[in-house]
């Protein structure tokens, strides 16, 4: 088929629905940890994680809204969290019961963990830094930086205690000897975000305020914690203004609340898509062995046009696969 030709129909397939996302298998292939044992042809369901046949997903993700102290990441104690969150990981593969002897054999012989974050929108509001902004961007790479280093660093302390993972072969595998074939990944984290009350995966907040319909009718407003904080704290909360945020869908164009606050607790709409981009690009180099579940946000009004750019732009940046959703696409 013409390359052209799929390219066109998979945009406007994305541009109509929000399906398909996209893989980049060349991409992907080049991080590929163990070349040894095949190439990369597929990824789970949220495409976070690119698996060998028969390898299995082991994920955990460390929410980052808990490691905000005093406006500065607290990398100390991040750190110890890393640390043991590897070791856990780990535990789990000689833990688990395999349904079938293809998969227990291939997880034993890599190994592969997927541990991953939430809360990263938390963690930059606290540090009152803008989603989609340049620092924004430059303090997620060093955190995911540094929890690839930590959980590497664990991983080769594993290795000498209890031998690295079976299949690991110095001939292809240019790395140290390590524990785990693959440590990280960034995961979509949407039930278990909502149970830690905090941001999913890398994502921004989709809603500040939103509206719960309860029985007989009677409608709740759901404000974000921090918003609310900041609001008292700052004077301007008010229920009336709370209410218009819902209504509205963003905090955005309400003279009310400060522009700095504003720019702060911008949403994923709000975020222009090129910054979606670039935020899963720079967290992808940074210290992402897999891959990352991320939504490039689009507005209602864009182009299929914009929709080409953004596959494109990602694939530029490094990114492993994208997925692009415009908003009132699907019902």
């Amino acid at each position: 088929l013409s390359a052209r030709m799929v390219y066109d129909k998979i945009v406007d397939l994305a541009w109509h629905n929000g399906e398909p996302g996209v893989l980049f298998i060349d991409t992907a292939n080049k991080d590929n940890m163990t070349p040894q044992l095949g190439d990369f042809e597929a990824t789970n369901p949220c495409g976070e994680q690119w698996l060998l046949p028969y390898e299995s997903c082991n994920l955990g993700s460390i929410n980052l809204a808990n490691f905000a102290i005093k406006g500065k990441v607290d990398y100390e104690r991040l750190k110890e969290v890393v640390r043991t969150a590897t070791v856990f990981l780990d535990n789990v593969i000689d833990c688990n019961r395999f349904p079938i002897p293809e998969i227990k054999e291939m997880t034993l012989k890599t190994r592969k963990i997927g541990m991953g974050i939430m809360g990263l929108h938390d963690l930059l509001i606290q540090l009152e830094i803008p989603y989609g902004s340049e620092q924004g961007r430059d303090v997620a790479s060093k955190v995911m930086r540094f929890i690839r280093d930590a959980a590497e660093e664990r991983s080769i302390e594993l290795a000498k205690e209890k031998g690295s993972f079976p299949a690991y072969d110095s001939t292809f595998n240019t790395y140290q000897p390590r524990r785990n074939a693959a440590l990280t990944s960034i995961q979509p984290t949407g039930t278990v975000s909502m149970i830690a009350d905090c941001g999913s995966g890398c994502e921004p907040y989709f809603s500040i305020v939103m509206v719960k319909h309860v029985m007989d009718g009677d409608r709740l407003i759901m404000v974000n914690r921090y918003f609310e904080q900041v609001a008292r704290k700052e004077g301007f909360y008010s229920a009336e203004l709370m209410s218009k945020v819902a209504d509205s869908g963003t905090v955005m164009g309400h003279e009310e609340i400060p522009l700095k606050w504003q720019e702060i607790f911008c949403t994923a709409q709000d975020i222009k898509p090129e910054d979606h981009i670039k935020m899963q690009g720079i967290l992808q180099k940074s210290g992402v062995d897999s891959s990352i579940s991320k939504t490039i946000n689009l507005p209602n009004n864009a182009s299929r046009e914009e929709v080409k750019l953004a596959y494109l732009s990602g694939y530029k940046l490094g990114c492993k696969g994208l997925t692009v959703y415009r908003d009132g696409s699907r019902d």
